[in-house]
């Protein structure tokens, strides 16, 4: 059982410039689709610029506002120059969607390589801290908000992904600093924490670890995985001014799956 029912767009983003990372797939594609639906401007980030290219001309298609740009979150520079670009093209940035990652291989802590842990700490960690203070220096002029997507590894031990999981919950505690040390200067940052979605994350952990996807599921309550839509629905609500009182948040998008 699916949940593809997309609700009416009640102009949750309006007038807004959103920057979303790992936006040429799952739920950063999704979010792309659903923040212009929602009435953002949206600047899409990713390695793959074909796909976003895509994403791009079917939002402007659809009477959308979306630019992409090319980014590695493994590289500061990258992140960096495309924030900048966020600033050249429209001067100001309100909303941020870090939503980029990178899965480990599947395998027990003793097992985890060296690699593993300099990759999930680039990416999952260290590209978020870059992209959080180049978004929050543009945000200073007129106040924003940042969502950042962690996961329900995060929030318990992560046999099966101690690496991905170690630095996810690192960055629950960011997230949390950054909305206390920011909150004056009118940024709000908030985090998300999605259990199982039908994602090309999950589809490679089926093929490392075939039946993983029945196990997930059988651990949510609501009885199925997320899609990707219904995870950028809870970022679009923490983006939005609806959600001006909340900051500090790591709210979970799980199904009760962590409860």
């Amino acid at each position: 059982m699916t949940n593809n029912q997309e609700f009416p767009p009640v102009g949750l983003l309006t007038n807004k410039v959103v920057f979303i990372t790992g936006a040429s797939r799952g739920i950063g594609a999704a979010a792309a689709r659903l923040f212009t639906r929602e009435g953002a401007a949206v600047v899409l980030a990713a390695r793959s610029t074909s796909a976003l290219d895509e994403i791009v001309t079917g939002i402007r298609a659809d009477g959308g506002v979306a630019h992409a740009v090319p980014m590695d979150l493994a590289d500061r520079v990258s992140i960096r120059a495309a924030v900048d670009r966020v600033e050249e093209l429209h001067g100001r940035l309100d909303g941020a969607f870090n939503n980029g990652a990178a899965i480990q291989r599947p395998g027990p802590l003793d097992t985890t390589s060296e690699d593993d842990i300099d990759e999930q700490f680039a990416v999952n960690f260290r590209a978020h801290w870059t992209a959080m203070n180049a978004q929050a220096a543009l945000m200073r002029r007129g106040g924003g908000a940042i969502v950042n997507t962690s996961s329900i590894g995060s929030r318990r031990a992560n046999p099966a992904l101690p690496a991905y999981g170690a630095m996810k919950r690192a960055l629950n505690s960011l997230t949390e600093t950054a909305a206390v040390s920011w909150a004056g200067d009118g940024i709000r940052v908030n985090g998300i924490t999605p259990g199982g979605t039908t994602t090309e994350m999950i589809d490679r952990w089926e093929a490392e670890t075939p039946g993983i996807t029945a196990r997930l599921t059988t651990s949510i309550p609501l009885g199925r995985m997320a899609e990707p839509h219904e995870v950028a629905e809870a970022a679009a609500w923490l983006l939005s001014d609806r959600a001006a009182m909340v900051t500090g948040v790591m709210l979970p998008v799980d199904g009760g799956a962590g409860a």
